[in-house]
């Protein structure tokens, strides 16, 4: 089927931008009884595009950059709702954002880009929010870049500059409420993230993230809430790769990390019972690394991370249950790099790992978990770090962690 002619939205201003580009876009109102009846499929490519030439700003420098295929979001208050939601994204999803910012930027810079798939957001206060949702993105690109390469910024106030793209997203949360039903995700997508920066001074915090995922679910419950979910998470792109690369000549508090993942799952509750059943399956090939370099600095740190397939469902109150089935057959590289001459104290961390899964209860409550756990891994799975100091430094302390299959189950006091 022919493609239809990319959708584009760009914009350029002097210090606080706003963009966003969304194909497909729902939105559902409180209704009692409600019932909702979503199908949205996205044929054409989305783009959303940024580009920052800013000289001696004397405040903040903030962006929001963002592009998504399909969304859908819906609320329910205090009675019942039904979504039955089926999104499909053929087109690929971009968003770049670009960085000139010439002279002293006084302010803190903050940007977040974004590129989206699919995305469902639902919520729930005092009411009971059952969903039957599939999302699917075929064999496309989901990529989202920043970029600051001029060499000679001067971020006096410190950044705060994030790069995320997401293939398939499900989010759901409330209070008082009960939350239920199958939540399937499936990401055929090369999925990358890549932030760079280049910069000369930086006397204040800075931190520059990338993160990669194909799937993610996250259902949050709080205040006695119930969940009873089924997520079965599926992705077969060839590759999802997340990469920070931040540098300056001299910075005091610099932080470089990068995060990559298949499948995500992550179920966590205040109160009420949990019960997830769990099904993820990746044959991606998972790549996340950061670099970190400064000529002169006080803290650098630069952490990157991992994991195929990932599970964690967490209720502090009584009941878990559990039933995990997770299989890896891409292979998982993750590298971290720091490199200064002078400075305080470097930190350096490489964890990669196949497939993990955390259950948690409340010790306090008398909490207990039932779980059955089958983790199989085929893949390679690599964590490696190098920490160079050519010159006079206080501390550098460094770890790398690589597993196979990590299975986690515990009862614990509320807050530990």
């Amino acid at each position: 089927m022919a493609r239809h002619a990319p959708i584009r939205l760009a914009g350029m201003i002097a210090a606080t931008v706003t963009c966003a580009a969304v194909a497909t876009e729902a939105a559902a109102q409180d209704q009692d009884p409600s019932i909702v009846l979503n199908e949205q499929i996205q044929f054409g490519d989305v783009f959303a595009e940024q580009t920052l030439d800013v000289i001696d700003s004397s405040e903040q420098v903030t962006v929001s950059n963002s592009a998504t295929g399909n969304s859908l979001a819906g609320g329910v208050e205090g009675g019942d709702m039904s979504v039955t939601s089926i999104q499909t994204m053929q087109g690929d999803v971009r968003a770049d954002t670009t960085f000139v910012l010439g002279g002293d930027t006084d302010g803190v810079v903050s940007a977040v880009t974004q590129a989206n798939g699919n995305y469902l957001g639902l919520s729930a206060y005092d009411a009971t929010l059952a969903v039957d949702s599939a999302q699917t993105v075929s064999e496309v690109e989901i990529v989202a870049t920043s970029t600051m390469d001029q060499g000679d910024e001067r971020l006096l106030g410190g950044a705060y500059v994030d790069t995320s793209a997401i293939a398939n997203t499900a989010a759901m949360g409330g209070e008082r409420s009960s939350f239920e039903g199958t939540l399937v995700q499936w990401s055929d997508a090369n999925v990358r993230a890549s932030n760079y920066a280049a910069t000369q001074y930086i006397p204040a915090e800075a931190e520059f993230t990338a993160q990669a995922v194909a799937n993610v679910v996250a259902v949050t419950g709080t205040s006695v809430t119930g969940q009873n979910m089924t997520i079965d998470q599926r992705s077969t792109g060839g590759i999802i790769d997340s990469g920070v690369s931040a540098n300056a000549g001299n910075a005091w508090d610099l932080a470089g990390r990068a995060n990559a993942g298949a499948n995500r799952a992550v179920l966590t509750n205040q109160g009420g019972s949990v019960a997830a059943t769990t099904r993820q399956d990746n044959s991606s090939q998972i790549q996340s690394q950061a670099i970190v370099t400064a000529y002169d600095y006080g803290s650098g740190e630069s952490y990157a991370r991992g994991v195929a397939n990932e599970v964690s469902v967490g209720n502090n109150d009584i009941y878990v249950e559990i039933d995990n089935t997770q299989i890896n057959t891409g292979g998982v590289a993750v590298n971290a790099q720091f490199a200064g001459a002078q400075g305080y104290d470097a930190y350096v961390g490489a964890d990669a790992a196949g497939n993990v899964v955390t259950g948690f209860a409340c010790a306090d409550c008398a909490g207990y978990i039932t779980a059955t756990n089958s983790q199989t891994n085929n893949g390679n799975v690599s964590a490696t770090a190098q920490t160079t100091t050519s010159g006079a430094n206080r501390a550098v302390i460094t770890g790398t962690n690589a597993v196979g299959n990590a299975a986690t189950f515990y009862v614990s006091r509320s807050g530990d």
